[in-house]
């Protein structure tokens, strides 16, 4: 058995923010909106990069990528400024997936200004869509809208990818899109949201990712895998971790924190100590790709550190 991972670590997916100075509709006081892992009032407070190396202490995280957090939906660039303020200041994100509503009459233009900013990579549109897999067949997400098929579109010569988050039932329409597009990079955030862990609903998550697999223009994030009112523990998610990479392989996958979001089911410590955990029996280089040099290569992190001098982040040694 080889040894956990000690090496460097790019997070893939995390989140900042200051809901008391930027507004933030599900943050918001009186917010109270459905979350998979139900109650989330715990994240409601101020989130930046001194609150998140402290989290991740004892992991050597050197570069990290930002991903939109439901900003005010009037106001997407300004998300992406407040963003390159953290960055100059902090040194972190050293990418950012950026909001867009791909449908909107301005989506264009939209996607234009977020891709100027120097640290944006991809961007991020919940499409929606069924609710569950009954509701299948009676309604579509935007994946299938043509106004938004045709922001997408425009993707590709800005040189953005897509970072989607849909359940794992509406992942046949996320194949038709990576088909269409093949030359557009589609990320699929949280390892396609496999809540319902009963044989018959991992069955089904297992068939979608599976075919969603055979589109050679997608990845996938192992992240958010939490359970409502259960401790994140890796016996809970090493099947479904394996499977992933066993079906992407190990060049297709990357692990990522999804904090604050997922401090409701565990600590950063639980959830990166269980994935390398999970994944200690496989080669080096197979675990150096999913912490490190996956996230790294996809979005074109502009920090830089060799495979033999991984420096610590600055801010590890003020904590």
């Amino acid at each position: 058995m080889t040894e956990l991972w000690n090496g460097p670590i790019v997070d893939a997916h995390h989140h900042f923010w200051d809901p008391q100075t930027n507004y933030h509709p599900w943050l918001a006081p009186e917010a109270n909106i459905a979350f998979r892992y139900g109650d989330y009032s715990a994240i409601k407070r101020r989130y930046l990069p001194p609150e998140y190396f402290a989290d991740a202490a004892g992991h050597n995280v050197v570069q990290t990528v930002y991903v939109e957090t439901e900003w005010d939906p009037a106001d997407p660039v300004g998300e992406t400024r407040f963003v390159e303020q953290l960055r100059r200041r902090y040194g972190v994100p050293n990418a950012v997936v950026a909001q867009a509503w791909l449908d909107h009459p301005e989506a264009l233009a939209l996607l234009a200004e977020q891709a100027a900013f120097p640290s944006v990579r991809s961007v991020r549109h919940k499409p929606g869509g069924p609710e569950s897999p009954a509701e299948v067949g009676q309604r579509r997400s935007l994946m299938s809208d043509e106004r938004w098929r045709h922001g997408f579109s425009a993707l590709q010569g800005l040189q953005l990818h897509f970072d989607l988050q849909t359940p794992w039932w509406n992942l046949p329409e996320a194949e038709c899109l990576a088909r269409d597009f093949p030359q557009t990079l589609l990320i699929l955030n949280h390892a396609g949201l496999p809540s319902d862990r009963s044989e018959q609903g991992l069955a089904g998550w297992h068939a979608a990712m599976a075919r969603l697999a055979g589109q050679p223009n997608v990845v996938v994030k192992i992240s958010g895998l939490g359970q409502r009112a259960k401790p994140w523990r890796a016996d809970d998610n090493a099947w479904i971790v394996r499977e992933i990479i066993a079906m992407f392989g190990s060049e297709r996958a990357l692990f990522a924190s999804n904090f604050p979001v997922d401090s409701l089911c565990g600590s950063f410590d639980d959830i990166y100590t269980g994935f390398k955990q999970i994944v200690r029996h496989l080669p080096q280089a197979e675990q150096q790709r999913l912490f490190y040099s996956n996230a790294r290569r996809i979005y074109r992190c502009e920090y830089d550190a060799t495979d033999t001098a991984w420096p610590e982040h600055p801010l590890r040694s003020q904590l």
